[in-house]
């Protein structure tokens, strides 16, 4: 039997209505005009599309498959695209259930989108840096326009319609010495299920041929401004843990906290970066190519192409089966550390310094040390109620007697 991936579709390559400052895929323009010689079109063409879900639908061993659409800002493709995106998965479901989520900057939601999402149960990732001035500090429009009340707008719409909504925060060097503001504020809007990315962005950036480092040892110097510095991260992180372990446990789903759970509670932690291997979460972009992972998309990491590979053939690949078990190459510090078993090095792309003995460590350890270090007692409290039959939930009657 086949294995299960999962493939990120990119229908609208790296064009986007904004021009966030850090975003690491409005770079992409340089490589897709180099390797097609021409300015792709905003939306992936109908053989593509076509192909691209049946092949997919067909390549899962699953009864349930999951369709993830990205950017770029994905809603640029049209409402039309997305209505033959699911026509097609109607076409070649197989009596398979088949789900969508789209991951947007709400820029274009009106009501006939909002609708659409609706009735075909779509579930939206927002992407919101929390409240206005720090939203605002880097989501801004092509012309350097601020986007905050163009978002709002859009999580108005999404309630008024009842669409199911996640939120995503980029943590950037600015929103990070708020952590409250931002935890409440995501609240407040009708966020339940929070992800918080940090991002770490280098002028000299890994992804060609062997995974890159910088060899910088705990210096920033070659990071870019708005990289988020990795013990005011585990600040950030662990302030908001000591919100959510007290109060919101089972309303509030964060991301990195459902991965610990796991990892504590003795299972593989749900987040790819935390998972030992990588090589099942690829990328398809808009001509067709599919690429090792979201955060490679490089040339030298094409793997395929869906007009003329079987995308179980692509994922058991040598090439991504090596990229995959790459990861599994850690420093020193990662094979002696009392966390590796929630952490097991955290993502390559974030591996830009490196240990004592020259390889690969990953810039946000500091950050993840103090986070691990301190949500242990609560987690392996949880992890024991969770094996007793019982909720986790039950943390918040003694959260406060911990520590």
């Amino acid at each position: 039997m086949s294995k299960t991936f999962h493939l990120m579709a990119k229908p609208t390559s790296f064009h986007c209505n904004l021009g966030c400052d850090y975003c690491f895929y409005l770079e992409k323009e340089n490589i897709m005009q180099a390797s097609t010689q021409r300015k792709p079109s905003y939306a992936m063409s109908d053989d593509v599309l076509r192909i691209y879900i049946k092949s997919y639908i067909a390549s899962q061993p699953t009864q349930e498959v999951e369709f993830a659409w990205q950017g770029g800002e994905p809603t640029m493709a049209g409402l039309a695209f997305f209505e033959k995106a699911l026509a097609y998965q109607e076409k070649f479901s197989n009596g398979k259930i088949i789900q969508n989520s789209l991951q947007t900057n709400g820029v274009l939601l009106d009501d006939k989108w909002c609708k659409f999402l609706k009735d075909n149960d779509f579930l939206i990732g927002l992407s919101i840096d929390g409240p206005e001035e720090l939203h605002n500090t880097y989501r801004v429009t092509n012309t350097g326009q601020p986007s905050f009340k163009m978002v709002m707008r859009a999580v108005e719409l999404l309630k008024k319609h009842k669409v199911k909504f996640n939120t995503l925060t980029v943590v950037n060097n600015t929103n990070v010495h708020h952590p409250v503001e931002v935890y409440e504020f995501l609240k407040i809007i009708g966020s339940t299920f929070h992800q918080y990315i940090p991002v770490i962005e280098s002028q000299s950036y890994q992804g060609v041929g062997e995974i890159r480092t910088i060899n910088i040892g705990h210096s920033t110097e070659n990071l870019l401004p708005f990289s988020v510095d990795a013990e005011a991260y585990g600040d950030f992180m662990n302030t908001i843990f000591n919100e959510w372990v007290r109060n919101d446990v089972s309303k509030v789903y964060i991301q990195m906290f459902e991965s610990a759970l796991a990892a504590w509670a003795g299972y593989e932690p749900s987040l790819c970066i935390f998972q030992k291997t990588c090589g099942d979460a690829m990328v398809i972009e808009q001509n067709g190519d599919i690429y090792s992972c979201d955060h490679y998309v490089y040339n030298d990491h094409v793997i395929g192409n869906v007009l003329k590979d079987k995308l179980s053939k692509i994922h058991g690949s040598k090439n991504q089966i090596k990229f995959g078990k790459d990861k599994a190459t850690q420093s020193g510090t990662c094979t002696e550390c009392q966390y590796k078993v929630a952490c097991n090095g955290g993502c390559p792309k974030h591996r830009l310094t490196t240990d004592e003995r020259g390889i690969p460590h990953n810039m946000l350890c500091p950050g993840y040390k103090k986070i691990f270090a301190h949500i242990d007692p609560y987690m392996q409290y949880m992890a024991r109620e969770i094996s007793q039959g019982r909720t986790a939930a039950n943390i918040m009657n003694v959260a406060h007697l911990i520590r």
